[in-house]
């Protein structure tokens, strides 16, 4: 269903609106601060943080499959929408918010483009290795970015390293005012978590910065402040087409980053919710809910979107049952955008950077994954470390990307290289496995049996090639036949048929047999088709290993 709020308002049972209800204001009052910080993160006014926030959890009510799923600006994707604003050069908040609105709506349309193509998987060539870092490594950029408004110094530099040292060397001129406020609202921030977890942090941070700033006179005592936040609702406003024309390869490049951190972050957060309450979510609607949210949120002045794991854990917590819970949470950003924005005014710098501070160290630094990592996979682990080392080193656009890169070189090089083990038989049966893995089973002499794990491809053909090869030139055991195990084989290419035409060839010029086991109906169909059947002989393919082996050993 394209509107699957048609769906579930027509089901909608009374007993789950005190949940609903209680669950969007819940949410509400932790989003409304902590989209005040992203929308710092990206350089833009904070209100268009509140407007994005409005638009998409409104929109995903509307169009998204997920119950649960609380959609908004998020720490990661503000900080590639700074890094693209950076990127392009853009300078002066209202061209930088144009241009944040401007790559908001693309990267909408782009969802929209995959959803129509039904391409959503393409998100997962993004690996979770690759994310864990990016995001870690662009939590540590943004937190360096915010040390200068703790001790009320400026800092600068082309990158992490360059303006951690450029802050510094302005240790000299900290205000101490600042600072004090600085310092404070990091502690309070992170002991709230610590204490009271359960407590909104950012909540208690916005309320109590407000709070000081009126009674101690923050902004006399020279302590910067946000500045006039304006009330009422953004005008819809269409993209600047020219400027994005200007920058159209950032704009395009950083579009598609925020489509696959995105999507792979609501992707995986709508199962998890999905397979607790026993219902089915749809990736194709999912796709198009994160359009619409997206286009929507641009278009009307904000900045990209997507899953806040917190905020959709608190949805749940709270107790959301269905979509009127994002409904009631865009409501209540709208009412504090109409009759609260005022409010906002004279909340010190210092504090909003406490706040955003607590959001990416919380939020993106995934320090348990990182361990998770190293003991699982070291690949993966080194994977996320060089990930975040070329976000810091070249900024997060670039991290982004190169993350792409290194995940695309990853999958090629699992791809090309597929594990290809000998197979032995347990004394006194008919059970074969890998020898490597159980060096107590035999070799049977003569015979070189061979399984290849995945698909049999372009990608994998040569490296087929190279280890029969192997087996049959080099092998210090003579062998005088092969024994490919076909059960891991569930897909042929016309590449993959002629490199079983080939070793057909190859074990003829060397007089030994080949034979296939427990081969795929389809893919022996395919094989069929190219006459690879009929070259290698029906007679030489077998249900099992064990028969392939016994009708060698005959004769």
């Amino acid at each position: 269903m394209l509107v699957p709020i048609a769906g579930w308002i027509r089901t909608y049972e009374r007993r789950w609106l005190r949940g609903d209800l209680v669950a969007g204001v819940a949410v509400a009052a932790l989003i409304i601060p902590k989209n005040l910080g992203y929308a710092g993160i990206a350089g833009i006014p904070l209100q268009n943080g509140l407007y994005a926030a409005a638009a998409a959890a409104i929109l995903y009510a509307v169009f998204g499959t997920s119950r649960q799923i609380s959609m908004g600006p998020s720490s990661g994707l503000a900080a590639v929408a700074a890094s693209a604003v950076l990127t392009a050069g853009i300078a002066g908040e209202d061209d930088t918010a144009t241009f944040v609105a401007g790559i908001t709506v693309v990267s909408g349309l782009l969802f929209l483009l995959l959803a129509a193509l039904r391409m959503s998987w393409i998100a997962r060539f993004l690996s979770q290795a690759v994310v864990t870092g990016f995001l870690f490594g662009a939590a540590i950029d943004v937190v360096i970015g915010e040390l200068p408004k703790i001790t009320g110094t400026d800092a600068d530099g082309s990158s992490a390293f360059r303006e951690l040292w450029s802050w510094v060397r302005t240790w000299d001129d900290l205000d101490t005012t600042t600072f004090a406020v600085g310092a404070t609202a990091l502690v309070v921030a992170f002991g709230v978590r610590r204490v009271a977890p359960s407590v909104p942090s950012a909540l208690v941070l916005l309320v109590g910065g407000l709070v000081a700033s009126a009674l101690l006179d923050l902004e006399g005592r020279g302590v910067a402040v946000v500045g006039t936040i304006p009330s009422g609702l953004p005008a819809p406003t269409a993209p600047d087409v020219r400027m994005l024309w200007a920058h159209a390869g950032v704009v395009v490049t950083a579009a598609a980053a925020l489509v696959l951190i995105g999507f792979s972050q609501t992707a995986g957060d709508a199962k998890v919710f999905a397979t607790r309450h026993r219902y089915r979510i749809d990736m194709g609607q999912e796709t198009v809910a994160q359009g619409i949210a997206n286009a929507g949120a641009g278009i009307l002045q904000g900045m990209p979107v997507s899953t806040s794991l917190s905020a959709s854990s608190l949805n749940d917590h709270s107790g959301a049952r269905t979509g009127l819970a994002s409904l009631t949470s865009g409501v209540v950003v709208v009412l504090t955008l109409l009759f609260l924005a005022p409010l906002f005014d004279g909340l010190p710098q210092p504090v909003l950077a406490a706040l955003i501070i607590e959001a990416v160290v919380m939020g993106m630094m995934n320090v348990a994954e990182m361990r998770r990592l190293a003991r699982v996979q070291r690949v993966d682990f080194w994977i996320a470390v060089v990930s975040i080392i070329a976000t810091l080193a070249f900024g997060v656009l670039a991290g982004v990307v190169f993350g792409i890169a290194l995940s695309l070189v990853w999958l090629i090089a699992v791809s090309t290289r597929p594990a290809m083990p000998l197979l032995g038989r347990k004394p006194g049966t008919t059970m074969f496995r890998d020898l490597d893995r159980h060096p107590a089973y035999e070799r049977v002499p003569g015979v070189a049996v061979l399984r290849l794990e995945g698909g049999l491809f372009f990608a994998t053909t040569e490296a087929l090639d190279e280890r029969v090869r192997a087996l049959v030139e080099d092998d210090p055991v003579p062998v005088t036949c092969v024994v490919l195990d076909c059960s891991a084989i569930t897909f042929v290419d016309s590449q993959g048929a002629a490199a079983l035409s080939e070793l057909v060839v190859l074990a003829d010029e060397h007089d030994i047999s080949l034979r296939l086991a427990r081969v795929d109906p389809g893919v022996r169909r395919t094989l069929a088709r190219d006459g690879v059947v009929e070259r290698l002989g029906p007679d030489h393919l077998h249900p099992s290993v064990n028969e392939a082996v016994e009708r060698e050993l005959a004769g």
